[in-house]
């Protein structure tokens, strides 16, 4: 039986997980009884927010028009950039893939990026234009774009409507026709790349191979490349799309196995698993790892959970591997573990399966970048934590990081995307006209664009603009870091690094926020912002009123300034020696409305 094994690659919302369904539905692979929509979502927080966050791999078979039967390995990937990571991993495990574009918006930001992973991986490309009963379809217009902008021939662009099942079947026609099957020999030693792994309680770790040569099943005793460790085959085979054991895995299928791996450590991500007896020469090239680019501290609200914590990120670890974890101590909010993160989503979706999957209750600290910081002594060093900042006097420079910002909008969105782009410090490298739509290429402080430039830039376009980025360098900025002092203490969990133009603006909303949040005591309490010794704002939280001249009927002035005099003498003794408890509340207050 031949194979074919291919992805399904978008932009975010240009309708994979549909496409899926419809392909799920046309090869029979789920009961009527079991059927749903987004059938690939599998975790609960990807049916509640209509994204998809893991890549889901699922075997089907299709008879074809010519009468024979194809096994097809299919792969639904993320279309969100802060996914990309998952996208990537997934295309290692195949040889071509299905490039959704919406016929009514056309190539958007991450149908490029996702398209030249494809390609740069040597995958063969088929086009599918979705959403063809939509009034605004414009089916030649997106070929056009397609082959304008990403360079991909569209001779083979199959017209479709994944909400209707319209011209699915030849979509799965294409498939068989122009997607190559894999290459490999039986005979060869086992080569299999982990491309994604599970936690199970009672099975230990399950990874999820393909298989490039030779053969796994059951009892087979296996080596992993990287870590040299030897384990015995417990039970083999492949998604459907819940788990179904199978005799073995052969060349070019995709499946999983298990081998009662207890220590998460002992499988990586991107490994190659070949036979302990018989060891292959030629590992499979892996992943890179994942950079994180943001940065956030998570604390339990219960330090007695600190152990369950860090149990429950390895777990998580092991099925996502681009976020990576430290731990860190804050004198505000106690243990806790300093994350990384490929973006905003990334880090607020981890902190959702964190407090669902393992019932965690967590604060998240400011999300920041890295910074790259030199001292007068001439020492480098990284600085991921705002804390961790020495003070200005002994500061040579800091460095952050800047990336290559691609930006596509209707024409009209133009202007106030601009005006948006240079309030966020960005630097304009081009601009490109693909029909009515403009492409907007600027070089922009990724920590300027980590906390509400997304939602502005669509809020300001519509709904229309959509966005990508990619690394480019650190460069020396003037930045300075901005400390929150709570009744004269530093609260060392709300520092920020901001650009020294900016210094006021953020530093007069965190004190009016912190304001607002913390409660009132018997004395008046200063909330200021400082840079260094320098007190950029304040805002002061004021004292409870004892009505010490109630008991005061008439009589003399001088009684009365005799109370006031004393009460006033006792609020100050009371400030020297009370100490304000700043509650969480006040850090989540301040922390989540950051921008």
């Amino acid at each position: 039986m031949e194979i074919r094994n291919f992805s399904i690659i978008a932009h975010v919302d240009h309708g994979k997980s549909t496409l899926a369904d419809r392909i799920l539905e046309l090869t029979e692979s789920v009961s009527e009884r079991d059927r749903r929509d987004q059938m690939l979502d599998s975790l609960e927080l990807e049916r509640e927010r209509g994204i998809t966050i893991k890549a889901t791999p699922m075997r089907l078979y299709y008879r074809s028009d010519a009468g024979a039967t194809y096994q097809f390995n299919l792969i639904d990937t993320p279309g969100h950039v802060d996914f990309n990571y998952e996208v990537s991993r997934a295309l290692g495990a195949c040889e071509g893939v299905l490039l959704v574009i919406d016929a009514a918006q056309g190539v958007e930001a991450q149908t490029i990026q996702n398209a030249y992973l494809a390609a740069d991986g040597g995958l063969e490309i088929l086009p599918v234009i979705n959403k063809i009963d939509l009034p605004a379809a414009n089916v030649p217009g997106a070929i056009e774009e397609l082959e304008e902008i990403i360079g991909v021939p569209g001779d083979h662009a199959v017209p479709v409507s994944a909400k209707t099942g319209e011209n699915v079947r030849a979509v799965l026609e294409a498939v068989v026709q122009h997607l190559p099957g894999p290459q490999g020999e039986r005979d060869a030693p086992l080569r299999a790349l982990i491309f994604d792994a599970v936690y199970d309680a009672y099975q230990g770790v399950i990874a999820f191979i393909r298989v490039f040569d030779g053969t796994i099943k059951a009892k087979d005793r296996v080596l992993i490349h990287s870590t040299g460790k030897v384990m015995e085959v417990e039970r083999v085979g492949f998604f459907c799309p819940e788990p179904t054991v199978a005799a073995e895995l052969g060349v070019g299928e995709v499946g999983w196995f298990t081998a009662g791996i207890k220590e998460i450590a002992d499988t990586q991500i991107g490994d190659t698993v070949t036979s302990a007896d018989r060891p292959t020469d030629r590992p499979v090239p892996g992943f890179k790892p994942a950079m994180p680019v943001v940065f956030s501290g998570l604390y339990p609200t219960d330090t007695e959970d600190y152990p369950r914590l860090r149990e429950a990120l390895e777990k998580l670890r092991l099925n996502d591997a681009a976020f990576s974890f430290e731990p860190e101590t804050s004198e505000a909010l106690g243990f806790g573990f300093r994350c990384g993160f490929l973006g905003l989503l990334h880090a607020d979706i981890v902190q959702a399966r964190l407090e669902r999957e393992f019932d965690l209750s967590l604060i998240a600290t400011a999300p920041g970048v890295v910074y790259k910081v030199v001292t007068t002594d001439g020492a480098a060093f990284d600085v991921q934590n705002p804390s961790e900042l020495p003070t200005p006097d002994r500061l040579e420079s800091i460095a952050e990081p800047f990336v290559a910002l691609s930006v596509f909008l209707p024409e009209e969105y133009v202007g106030s995307a601009m005006g948006l782009l240079q309030e966020k410090r960005g630097e304009m490298k081009d601009m490109v006209y693909h029909g009515h739509r403009v492409e907007l290429r600027y070089e922009v402080p990724f920590g300027e664009i980590l906390y509400d430039f997304h939602d502005r830039l669509k809020s300001l376009s519509r709904g229309y603009a959509s966005m990508d980025y990619r690394f480019l360098e650190y460069r020396a900025g003037d930045l300075v870091k901005i400390d929150v002092l709570v009744n004269e203490e530093k609260v060392d969990a709300l520092s920020i690094i901001a650009h020294r133009d900016k210094a006021y603006d953020v530093g007069r909303r965190m004190v009016d926020r912190m304001a607002e949040v913390i409660p009132r005591q018997m004395f008046s309490i200063p909330v200021q912002a400082a840079i260094g010794g320098k007190i950029l704002a304040r805002a002061t939280v004021k004292a409870f009123r004892k009505d010490v001249l109630a008991k005061c009927y008439g009589g003399d002035i001088t009684r009365k300034k005799k109370l006031l005099e004393k009460q006033k003498k006792g609020k100050a003794r009371m400030k020297q020696i009370g100490t304000v408890e700043v509650p969480q509340e006040a850090f989540l207050a301040v922390l989540s409305t950051e921008e």
